[in-house]
């Protein structure tokens, strides 16, 4: 009897990523490729992507999963994407071009917002360039060309869902992040609108995660040769897929490793700062919110500094070299975020004795790296536990970049806390898609399975440490100044 799976369309901020992974959530196929980005010169910082060329990827990598998967029947499909990133319609459903997160090409016009506090206590968000709504600003404002022919918009998760299902929706975690939508109120808001003067009717309908958009389209289900009866199930966003997969309860912390490393307490009501310096979401059930701050950009270092180091050797090899690590006179700050600061820092590098210690090795840096991830994890946290406090004794960690034992640990130690690992937290976003998809399909969800635990051990040297590791940042803030 062919085996019953889903297909989880992923796409993050530097990938594309499709996987066939069975109502238990083991994966069968998987396969992904490097999003194509090119510049828009009408802009200083803009970047775009051209749909139909990101629809070819992701056409192709389905078909090599499933070729990887084997003989299966495909009961529903789903997708996950970067939050902030858009796709824009014309009247005819044609797609236009995509906006991803890392666009910025509304910078210039953030000063048309008269009271950004306004938009912060309805949309829970400080309101920048990163968001949707400046993003259709500076289409507006410079490329006419697309604006005239602009009928709606639609987040990249619910892009791949349209063009699965032919239904244009907009899903309420993804709409946490375009400074058009109420996130308390759980809805679009014609005042949020008036603030960027864009039309509440460029806004599609909201739907729930977890919804049945209806079957895939005939050629669609043609092309990929997977049954016409496989279901389009409305997703979410990535960082929400991924929170999900460690099952966590309110009031617990998630910290989710990835390009960036948003570290994220599950309430039960809407929480805001007072000094405005955490984000605050949908997340994908019907009620619960993601009250956050962002350590920046962290899990992406670590990776291209491992192909610096470590080209040829696998993770293991580091965790034996940083265990075998004595010499820590090195320390890092290599442009992470604090929610204390409106910006990340945009110059950074490694600080050590001179002249340069025979102790120093390739394991020093990379061990000063996952410290700098470390710290900027608990300045984050210690922001969010300011506002709302958070008491239990474990915080949940997934995401690629928490496979490292190294960090685990240090992490613990920084918080005091108990580090807590799902088996599936190296394709968390995966695992969130196919727990969506049974709920929907009525399907009954594997055991949750807790693979690590990882208990605070003190260090008394991490304190000098730690302070060490501010000063090095604050030397860096004073070359960008």
């Amino acid at each position: 009897m062919a085996k019953k799976a889903y297909i989880i369309i992923d796409i993050g901020t530097g990938n594309v990523r499709v996987a066939v992974a069975t109502t238990n959530g083991d994966i069968l196929g998987i396969d992904r490729c490097d999003i194509i980005y090119h510049k828009d010169t009408n802009y200083p910082e803009a970047l775009f992507f051209d749909p139909a060329q990101l629809w070819i990827q992701v056409s192709e990598l389905t078909k090599s999963a499933l070729t990887q998967a084997g003989e299966l029947e495909i009961l529903g499909l789903t997708s996950t994407s970067q939050r902030e990133g858009i796709v824009l319609l014309d009247e005819q459903g044609k797609s236009l071009i995509g906006l991803p997160n890392i666009d910025h090409r509304g910078r210039e016009w953030e000063d048309i917002i008269a009271s950004k506090s306004y938009v912060y206590n309805l949309t829970g968000r400080y309101p920048t360039s990163l968001f949707s709504a400046m993003k259709l600003v500076g289409i507006r404002e410079k490329r006419k060309d697309i604006w005239d022919e602009l009928h709606t918009f639609l987040s990249i998760s619910d892009w791949v869902e349209y063009m699965l299902s032919g239904v244009a929706h907009y899903e309420h975690s993804q709409a946490s992040e375009t400074l058009m939508y109420d996130v308390s109120g759980k809805t679009w808001s014609a005042d949020l609108c008036t603030v960027f003067d864009l039309n509440p009717e460029l806004l599609p309908k909201l739907t729930d995660s977890g919804s049945v958009l209806g079957n895939i389209k005939p050629e669609v289900a043609a092309s990929w040769n997977i049954s016409a009866d496989a279901k389009i199930i409305v997703g979410g966003g990535d960082t929400q897929l991924a929170i999900l997969s460690t099952r966590p309860e309110i009031d617990d912390v998630v910290i989710v490793s990835g390009t960036t490393t948003p570290i994220i307490k599950l309430t039960g009501s809407y929480v805001t700062d007072a000094l405005e310096r955490t984000w605050t979401g949908r997340h994908v059930d019907q009620n619960s919110f993601m009250f956050e701050a962002n350590a920046g950009v962290t899990g992406l270092n670590y990776q291209r500094l491992k192909e610096v180091f470590y080209p040829n050797e696998g993770y293991d090899v580091i965790e034996k070299e940083l265990a075998e690590l004595t010499h820590y006179k090195c320390v890092a700050s290599l442009g992470s975020m604090l929610a204390e600061e409106k910006s990340a820092l945009t110059v950074g590098g490694f600080i050590f004795e001179a002249p340069v210690s025979h102790q120093l090795c390739r394991a020093s840096f990379i061990w000063a790296t996952l410290w700098d991830m470390a710290c900027s994890i608990v300045e984050n946290y210690q922001t969010l536990n300011s506002v709302s406090p958070h008491h239990k004794n474990y915080v949940w960690v997934c995401g690629g970049g928490v496979q490292s034992h190294t960090l685990r640990r240090l992490i613990a130690a920084l918080l005091n806390k108990k580090v807590m690992m799902r088996d599936s937290y190296r394709q968390s976003s995966v695992m969130g898609g196919v727990l969506i998809c049974n709920q929907s399909l009525g399907i009954v969800q594997p055991s949750a399975v807790t693979q690590e635990i990882v208990e605070p051990v003190a260090n008394a040297a991490y304190h000098a440490m730690y302070t060490d590791w501010k000063n090095t940042r604050s030397h860096f803030k004073k070359i960008l100044n």
